[in-house]
């Protein structure tokens, strides 16, 4: 995970966006338990009680299950993690094209921009 950390937002809140990232790329599996306090809080040079924020926000989005003292786990419940998938897809197409239409380029063709960037990628592999 990268723990690379900026001054522009809450700590807790990046913290969450790389579990988040980590969990919907399948990175930390549905099942799988979650990193503890003190290996993010280690890994990620962070106050313990940062992490501790991060990981109950997580709970309460209903990725992650409490376990009690045998730590946390991944949801396997795979609408909760659909219904996120969409709502972090719908978040970033959004503060995309709103960063595009500052330039004066439509959603549109924005997306042709997209696309073009896409074929690049898959002619270099």
């Amino acid at each position: 995970m990268n723990w690379k950390l900026t001054g522009d937002r809450p700590v807790y809140q990046q913290i969450m966006e790389v579990l988040r990232g980590a969990i919907l790329r399948g990175e930390l599996s549905p099942g799988q338990k979650a990193p503890s306090v003190r290996d993010v809080a280690a890994a990620a040079q962070v106050n313990p009680n940062t992490v501790q924020r991060a990981l109950t926000e997580l709970e309460r989005e209903g990725l992650l299950i409490s376990g009690g003292t045998s730590g946390r786990t991944v949801t396997q419940n795979e609408e909760v993690l659909k219904i996120m998938r969409e709502k972090i897809l719908e978040e970033l197409a959004r503060e995309c094209a709103e960063r595009f239409m500052v330039f004066g380029v439509t959603p549109a063709q924005a997306a042709k921009i997209l696309a073009g960037l896409e074929e690049e990628r898959k002619e270099k592999v």
